[in-house]
């Protein structure tokens, strides 16, 4: 499988959904980060043909790959996907994050009707809806898609497409490299190792560490059966006026 997920807006939670929710669930996906590849370059923002050729190389040399494109490369990217006319067609599918702000709402419309407009059919462009305290929230927090959705159907609107917030989340900034999935299946017992700490006299700060890990994978377990889930809405066979 081949994805693309980007949006003209950033903090929408293309960290999480890359790193988390797809890869883990791709068999050994190659995972290309545009803004990495761009990274030397002293135009901020504009990705080179010569850059865009690697990533067409690669889409059309493995089978599974995720492209991940920073907000500030979006433009550019498009424009490249555009004049290599045909090149969107090696993507298998459109991610596109968006949690509940509205300007992040607004520059998602845009981002899909950038899709569009390069040929990119309704069925490949698939919003996730991130950071929703309640699955219910989707309808109320996101209007103006909601809307878009029914004016012009240029995205798949899925209503299981979609990330809980979670405390995790902002735990696994502070331990780069460890998946949601390693977490859950970390086979240590942290309770016995916080009886031994209390028996000992462990201070309270290496008390207080254990029971975070504790807490943290009583989370994971929960938040891989939701991302199973979304990524099951994300990635199945889209069909028209969904």
């Amino acid at each position: 499988m081949k994805i693309l997920v980007a949006n003209r807006s950033g903090n929408v939670g293309k960290t999480t959904t890359v790193r988390h929710l797809l890869a883990p669930r791709i068999k050994e996906p190659e995972i290309v980060s545009v803004e990495t590849i761009n990274s030397d370059e002293s135009d901020e923002g504009a990705i080179r043909g010569q850059q865009f050729a690697l990533v067409q190389d690669l889409l059309l040399t493995v089978d599974d790959v995720v492209v991940d494109v920073g907000s500030s490369n979006f433009e550019s990217f498009r424009d490249l996907m555009r004049t290599y006319d045909g090149s969107h067609e090696d993507f298998d599918l459109f991610v596109v994050p968006v949690v509940p702000e509205t300007k992040q709402e607004r520059d998602t419309i845009l981002t899909i009707k950038d899709l569009a407009d390069i040929g990119v059919p309704p069925q490949k462009i698939v919003v996730l809806f991130n950071k929703l305290e309640r699955e219910e929230q989707i309808d109320e927090a996101f209007p103006m898609l909601r809307a878009f959705h029914a004016s012009e159907k240029l995205f798949s609107l899925r209503r299981d497409a979609f990330v809980l917030a979670n405390p995790i989340f902002a735990t696994l900034r502070k331990m780069p490299g460890r998946s949601i999935i390693e977490i859950r299946d970390d086979q240590a017992d942290y309770k016995q190792m916080l009886a031994d700490a209390m028996k000992n006299g462990a201070s309270e700060d290496e008390k207080s560490h254990i029971k975070s890990l504790i807490a943290t994978k009583r989370l994971a377990a929960g938040v891989v059966t939701q991302l199973d889930s979304a990524f099951k809405a994300l990635t199945r066979k889209g069909k028209a006026g969904e």
